[in-house]
């Protein structure tokens, strides 16, 4: 038995023939596809308390399904009291299979679990097809568990298209379900 994720199915039979309908595409290889998610988590306090890169590695991992890698600085800020090399953060990159169980998750049981959410905003775009959204807790992912949570910190989680403009992202990414605000 052969499993395969909902919203790539979704993808091939419902979000395919809509786009090339919308945009007037010849050929099913023009239409936009998700390449990847990108999850990223900036821990600036990490400088002086090395436990807490390390916490937000696992709640990483825990949240993408998949094992987060420790991020360096690039180079030294003395006012910072940052030096070439130390973990400055945590990032996972999603392809295939668990991106799309990620964004299902995303879409059916994180996202509305923000308070007072009334959808994402499409300024995030950023002119090639590509979106980044910002979540302010990972409280939202009900991976992580809120007694064992250090510090409530927020996260990136970056949207990578094969699309040539955004208003063909921002579709893609609305027939994937992704809630965004009502224009008027």
């Amino acid at each position: 038995m052969n499993y395969s994720p909902r919203l790539k199915d979704k993808y091939y039979d419902e979000i395919v023939p809509a786009l090339m309908k919308q945009f007037d595409y010849k050929s099913v290889m023009e239409v936009p596809k998700l390449l990847k998610i990108s999850l990223n988590q900036g821990v600036g306090s990490a400088i002086t308390d090395k436990k807490l890169l390390d916490s937000t590695i696992d709640e990483m991992t825990l949240i993408a399904g998949q094992k987060a890698v420790k991020t360096y600085s690039k180079k030294d800020i003395s006012n910072f009291k940052l030096r070439k090399g130390m973990g400055v953060g945590s990032r996972v990159t999603l392809r295939r299979g668990r991106m799309y169980e990620f964004l299902d998750r995303l879409v059916a049981v994180s996202l509305p679990r923000v308070r007072d959410f009334r959808g994402i905003n499409d300024k995030g775009f950023d002119g090639r097809g590509n979106y980044t959204l910002g979540i302010t807790e990972q409280l939202i992912f009900p991976e992580i568990v809120m007694d064992k949570v250090s510090r409530i910190q927020g996260m990136n989680i970056s949207f990578i298209t094969t699309a040539k403009t955004d208003a063909e992202a921002l579709a893609l990414l609305k027939e994937f379900g992704l809630p965004f605000k009502n224009q008027k």
